[in-house]
Formats: structure tokens, C-alpha cells, sequence
């Protein structure tokens, strides 16, 4: 072994021992007499000391290193007489004896420090060295733990771990697949999972009743900062279940991680509707660490001539408390805010209730002071709060004053990384119309199975009928979904029709499963987390980049390794795939 050992264990209990550490070199300084330099492994710092009076051509070898270098040392350990309190070895250092270059180094190209100063695009091209600095390697660590501590529970929760293939069978619903093309099948491809889902029902059919996998998915999707081309799902399934059995169990997941992971006790997960989550929130996936629930105010509102809320489907709006002091330039900017493309409101109303008591409104035109004073009762205001309103079609307008209520949210400090609040929410909608392809699409997946009750809209009105569905959300991020599965062939015929399958492509996307159904296929069903996005969570970060070893970058890239990349003609003709100039 090159170490006795690391370069963070040494405390004032090894006084006078002889050790050997190896690491990189953190920084130096030469103060005449004296050195000091830094030594870096993954595990900390320790100073070491060369004295020229002692040695001056150990001195000397030292003065010629730089950041970076591999070193070898060996020495005593004796008590720093300048101590450093935020280390955990700060109390010693190594009065160096012996020093061996074990490889020289470039100059970086940023400083491997917690505060570095790469930027995003540099850093990701040298992830190997950002891959040194404590606060990347610390979220690394972070995954590790959690994920060692999600086989924990769910070992002890009688879960068996199977892998499922790699290499699939491309499917039409969901997002594009990745498609690799077979050598050995001219013409034909494989596709990469986007999900074990398939799989995993077939092991409920096997009888496999738990099922978990901490599994890479792909899928081929515009990127943002909660999403990469590859990513890492926890997927679970259970058999002989129902929808109960599956929320009190990984439930049960989420509290030990928080409690195992961050000593954190988690209160039984509050439960909350589809429907009743885009009526106060606006989002399937609301951030609940803060109020300022929507009140919809049509009944008041209307027929005071004033065109925008007599011509909406919805007028709706939240209350900021304690914000009636904001400035014209200040809701000139949120309005600014509602109107970029990405949220494309036309516009925002707003009404002061100021602190002596008067109500001011950007509409005073249309709402007289008794008017505005039946909104302030609606919003439950009190004098120093300010009401923010906006107008337009049901749907479109509920999301777009989501948007307003997270930005609030940010501007009042009230979305505290350090403050976590879970939500299930339930029930969502079975199926969605998609207006470009004129057809109903899976909201989730088409082995999602709709509440019995329901069962009989899928003819009459299948846009009413609601999925045995169900999503963790954490803070706003949707960070689990799942369901109870459809488990007979006959439904999972009909769910297919409704589709827009006729039952030979029915047959031919997915006929293996539902030639499973009839060989005895259990009740089951099943959830996946997003891991990244998990272990981001709990590290307090706004992108999943910066808990993956290599990401790609927004455009799908891995800057490092210069991915994808072309091939050779001789590889694309054994392929059988022809290009064209």
C-alpha cells in the first residue's frame, strides 16, 4: 500500500506516530524556512511541514512541486501550533521525513477548490478534475448512501432485485426512444429502455411478487435542468396489492431516507387529488412548503364592465402577504415575468390593501372601494397584503399563475432548500387529448389502470375517467409516479382500442404481455423514483448534473469524451445504414 493512511483521519490521538499519506497536492506555501503544503485525497486535507533546518534539500524537493502533483510522504505527526478548527485534521500536521513524486501535473485549468472558478462548460470538459473538488465528490458520497440505503429497506421489506434487459423492443407511446441497430438483424433495431415497465409486470406474472431495481433508463427528450438523456430510476413493483398497500410502503422508503440519510422525521405524507391540486395550485406536482393557495373570484368579479374578467373563463388570483409595499417597478417586473414565451400570460391585475386600510387596484376604473374590499374578503387579505389576479381560459390560466405563485415563492424566501415537504397526489386523469394527432394518449402508461368505478366512461367519456395513479412530490419536483397495473387481457385489449390501436398493432407492439395475462397474472402494481432527482433533493441543488459522475450537457453532449460522435463508413456498412451528403 502507498498510505498508512488517508489524508483525513489523523487526529491529536496519533501524536508521534510514523504514518505515510499519498494525495494531491492542494496548494503550497513557501515561507523562507519554512514550507507547508496541503495534501488532498477524497477523504481530506492534512498540512504537511518541511523545515529547512532539518532538511534543506527535502525543503527544496518540496519548494519544486506544484497543484495537482502526486505525492508520497512520509513523517511524524506532531501538533500544528497554528490550529484550524474547520478541518478535521486541523489540530496536526506531518513533520515530513521522506517525499517521493509519484507523477507531475499540468496546471488545471480551474482551481480544484469548493469555490472554484470554471465555469459550467469548462468544468464538464475536465469532469475528472471537478470530479476532486470536495463539494462534487460530497454528492457522490450522498448517492452512494442513499442508494445503499434504499436496498436496505427494501431488502428488509422482503424486495428481490433482478436486472431486467438493456436492449429492447422500441414501442409508440411515451417519449422517442433510443434505437440501436442490430448487426446480426440487418435492418432491424434494438431500443433502449425508457422503463423496465414491461418487464417487471412480467415478473409479478412470474411470480416474483417484489421486484426493485436501481436501473438506467434513457429517452430521447429535450433536456433541462432536471433531466438527462440517461438517468437512474429506484423501480419497484409489487403483486397481490392494491393502491393502500403501495403509498404506506414506499412512503415508508421516503421516511427512512430522510431519517437515515439527513435525520430527518417525516410526518405521515399528506394526500391530496388530481383535481383539487390544479384548483388550489395550478400543478399536478405543487410546491406545499408555502400557502398562497388560488382563489377564483368569478362570482364577483364579472359583470362590472371591465372586458378581460367578463370575457374569462376563470379569473383567479393569490395573495402576497405582506407585499402591498412593492413599487410600480417591481409589479412592472412580474408582470414582464408572466409575459415571457415560456408562460405567455397577456397580462396581471393587481390590489393593495395598504396598512391604513385604503384598497388600490390597477383596475380602480371598473371596482369601486366596496368592490375591491368583497376581494379582499375572498383572499382572506389583511391591510399589508398585495393580490395578484390574472384572467383567461381555465387550464392555460391555472399554470400560468403557478408560474407567479413559485416566483413569489423565490422573491419571499419562502422555498427553503433545507425545509422539505412530500406530497402524494392521487387520481390523476386516465387519458389526455393530444390536439396534433387527433387521438387520446396514456397520461402515464397504457398499463395504467383506471379506478373500476370509471371503467365505463372509456366508451361514453373517456376523458373523464381517472387512473389508479398516483406521484410522490417533494418540493414542487414530481420525484415518484406509479399505478396499479391492468392485469387482464381482456381491459388491457380495451385500453389499447381507446388508444387508437387496431388489435393486430395491439398485438404486435405488445403481445407477449398480454399473452402473459393469460396464464395467471396476479393484481400488481408498482411505483419508480427519480433517483437523480431524489439524491439532488436532498443535497439541496436545482440540477440533477450535479449528482451524476459524467452528465451530459443541455444539448445531450458528454463535452469530456466528445459524445456522440460519428462513426466509420466500414461500421455503418456493416450496419446496413446508409447516409446521404
Amino acid at each position: 500500500m502507498h498510505r498508512t493512511h488517508t489524508c483525513g483521519e489523523l487526529t491529536l490521538n496519533d501524536l508521534g506516530k510514523e504514518v505515510t499519506l499519498a494525495g494531491w497536492v492542494q496548494k503550497s506555501r513557501d515561507l523562507g524556512g519554512m514550507t507547508f503544503i496541503d495534501v488532498r485525497d477524497r477523504y481530506g486535507i492534512t498540512q504537511l511541514l518541511f523545515n529547512m533546518d532539518d532538511n534543506a534539500g527535502l525543503c527544496e524537493q518540496a519548494r519544486g512541486l506544484s497543484r495537482e502533483f502526486v505525492i508520497k510522504v512520509t513523517g511524524l505527526v506532531v501538533e500544528r501550533s497554528n490550529k484550524n478548527p474547520k478541518m478535521p485534521t486541523g489540530d496536526v500536521e506531518i513533520k515530513v521525513t521522506k517525499l517521493e513524486l509519484l507523477n507531475a501535473a499540468k496546471l488545471p485549468p480551474f482551481l480544484i477548490e469548493e469555490e472554484t472558478d470554471g465555469g459550467d462548460d469548462l468544468r464538464m470538459k475536465y469532469r475528472y478534475l471537478d470530479l476532486r473538488r470536495s463539494p462534487v465528490r460530497n454528492n457522490l458520497i450522498l448517492r452512494h448512501k442513499m442508494a445503499q440505503e434504499v436496498r436496505k429497506y427494501l431488502d428488509a421489506q422482503d424486495f428481490l432485485e433482478v436486472e431486467t434487459p438493456v436492449l429492447i423492443k422500441s414501442t409508440p407511446e411515451g417519449a422517442r426512444d433510443f434505437v440501436v441497430p442490430s448487426r446480426m438483424n440487418p435492418g432491424e433495431f434494438y431500443a433502449l429502455p425508457q422503463s423496465p415497465q414491461t418487464f417487471k409486470q412480467l415478473l409479478m406474472v412470474s411470480g416474483f411478487d417484489r421486484y426493485f431495481q436501481i436501473v438506467k433508463c434513457f429517452r430521447d427528450e429535450d433536456l433541462r435542468a432536471d433531466r438527462q438523456p440517461e438517468f437512474t430510476q429506484i423501480d419497484c413493483e409489487m403483486a397481490f396489492i392494491e393502491q393502500e398497500d403501495i403509498l404506506n410502503t414506499f412512503e415508508g422508503l421516503i421516511r427512512h431516507l430522510f431519517k437515515a440519510i439527513k435525520d430527518i422525521d417525516i410526518d405521515a405524507v399528506p394526500r391530496l387529488y388530481y383535481q383539487d391540486a390544479m384548483r388550489m395550485y395550478g400543478s399536478d406536482k405543487p410546491d406545499t412548503r408555502f400557502g398562497m393557495l388560488f382563489t377564483e373570484l368569478n362570482e364577483i368579479v364579472k359583470g362590472h364592465n371591465f372586458p378581460v374578467f367578463d370575457g374569462a373563463e376563470l379569473v383567479v388570483g393569490v395573495n402576497a402577504s405582506g407585499c402591498a409595499h412593492y413599487t410600480r417597478k417591481q409589479l412592472d417586473e412580474l408582470t414582464d415575468f408572466i409575459k415571457r414565451p415560456q408562460i405567455g400570460a397577456t397580462g396581471l391585475v393587481y390590489c393593495r390593501y395598504n396598512t391604513d386600510g385604503t384598497l388600490k387596484s390597477s383596475v380602480d376604473k371598473f371596482y369601486g372601494e366596496d368592490e375591491l374590499k368583497k376581494w379582499a374578503v375572498a383572499f382572506n387579505a389583511q391591510p399589508g397584503d398585495l393580490m395578484l389576479i390574472m384572467a383567461g381560459p381555465t387550464e392555460k390560466v391555472r399554470k400560468q399563475l403557478n408560474e407567479l405563485r413559485l416566483e413569489m415563492g423565490n422573491r419571499l424566501g419562502l422555498r427553503d432548500k433545507n425545509k422539505f415537504s412530500p406530497l402524494w397526489v392521487l387520481d390523476f386523469p386516465l387519458l389526455e387529448w393530444d390536439e396534433e394527432t387527433g387521438r387520446y394518449h396514456a397520461m402515464h402508461h397504457p398499463f395504467t389502470s383506471p379506478k373500476p368505478e370509471d371503467i365505463a366512461l372509456l366508451d361514453s367519456n373517456p376523458g373523464a375517467v381517472r387512473a389508479n395513479a398516483y406521484d410522490l412530490v417533494i418540493n414542487g419536483t414530481e420525484v415518484g409516479g406509479g399505478s396499479i397495473r391492468i392485469h387482464s387481457r381482456d381491459l388491457q385489449s380495451l385500453m389499447f382500442k381507446h388508444l387508437g390501436f387496431t388489435p393486430e398493432e395491439a398485438q404486435k407492439q405488445f403481445g407477449f404481455l398480454m399473452n402473459a395475462f393469460e396464464y395467471g397474472a396476479p393484481p400488481h402494481g408498482g411505483i419508480a423514483f427519480g433517483f437523480d432527482r431524489l439524491v439532488s433533493i436532498f443535497a439541496g441543488l436545482d440540477s440533477i448534473r450535479d449528482v451524476i459522475a459524467f452528465p451530459k450537457n443541455n444539448s445531450g453532449k458528454d463535452v469530456m469524451i466528445d459524445s456522440p460522435a460519428t462513426i466509420s463508413e466500414e461500421q455503418l456498412k456493416e450496419l446496413c445504414i446508409k447516409t446521404t451528403v
